[in-house]
């Protein structure tokens, strides 16, 4: 069985973002809110302990937004770890905002964007913001669509000068637009879908990590077909693992500036995932993983 003992989580090596040496295999806090990410959680003290346990185990880079909730996932990240850790990366996002109904809305505006990296300051008790990802909604929201990303990003650029946010990134995007967007101000991170079976930005994880810039992904498990999910369970269950930990797994092993993020509201599952990065692939594990993509 694989060992969940999560001391040892650096195995997996680190990577340099935002001006820190971060471990690879992070923690997502978007499932610390309430249902749909909405509202706050079920059990506050169950969230503040996955937050606290996480950087006793060595994390040291957590994704969040201010329109998880909104709001809750950045409070609760103020009142369990505040004041921060030296070696903490907190990475956050804008372009979005929830409507009453627990909706997802574009919230893209100069004016939106300058509020929302003020209700980021304030929510998480920072006077600077370590990385800010600009977030595009692309096809309303489902996948990344071309379009320009100049007025976005000028105006975190103009925040970035003002001395508010250190590093910007971007987020549901295409290639061009990181080439473009490059242009404007520096790309430190490009977080997109990417996992065993969605594998449409294989070119653009390897040109980033030629120019030393971070991919994170997200949805490590989403958009499997039941064949596929099926092949996934059968090569944990050989590896004594969860199919969650042999996708992780894969992700660490498929290029060195890939960084993780799985997110959950349980030490248990927090622990499962951290595990992952201890996780050997065998050469035939490997192959038959190669082989879903090639099967999507």
């Amino acid at each position: 069985m694989l060992n969940t003992d999560t001391s040892g989580i650096d195995k997996s090596g680190s990577f340099t973002l935002g001006g820190k040496a971060i471990r690879r295999l992070g923690y997502g806090a978007m499932q610390l809110a309430g249902p749909g990410v909405f509202g706050p959680p079920k059990d506050r003290d169950a969230a503040i302990a996955v937050l606290r346990h996480a950087i006793e185990s060595g994390v040291n880079h957590i994704d969040t937004s201010d329109f998880y909730g909104p709001h809750v996932t950045n409070q609760l990240i103020r009142e369990a770890l505040a004041p921060y850790p030296n070696d903490l990366l907190i990475v956050t996002k804008v372009g979005g905002r929830r409507g009453a109904d627990a909706s997802w809305l574009p919230a893209a505006s100069p004016e939106e964007l300058r509020q929302a990296v003020h209700d980021n300051l304030r929510n998480l008790g920072l006077d600077v913001l370590d990385v800010v990802n600009m977030r595009l909604w692309g096809d309303h929201g489902h996948a990344p669509a071309e379009g320009p990303v100049e007025r976005e990003l000028s105006v975190l650029a103009d925040l970035q000068q003002q001395g508010l946010i250190r590093h910007i990134g971007l987020s549901n995007v295409t290639a061009r637009q990181v080439e473009d967007g490059r242009r404007i101000c520096e790309i430190v991170c490009v977080q997109n879908h990417y996992n065993l079976v969605h594998r449409a930005d294989d070119a653009l994880i390897d040109d980033l990590a030629a120019k030393g810039i971070a991919y994170v992904p997200f949805f490590p498990l989403g958009g499997f077909s039941p064949i596929q999910s099926g092949l996934l369970s059968d090569i944990a269950h050989r590896l004594g693992a969860t199919p969650m930990q042999v996708a992780l797994a894969w992700l660490l092993k498929r290029a060195p500036n890939i960084l993780l993020i799985p997110g959950t509201s349980s030490v248990k599952h927090l622990q499962e995932n951290l595990a992952a990065a201890e996780l050997v692939l065998p050469a035939d594990a490997l192959e038959a993983l190669d082989g879903l993509g090639k099967s999507a």
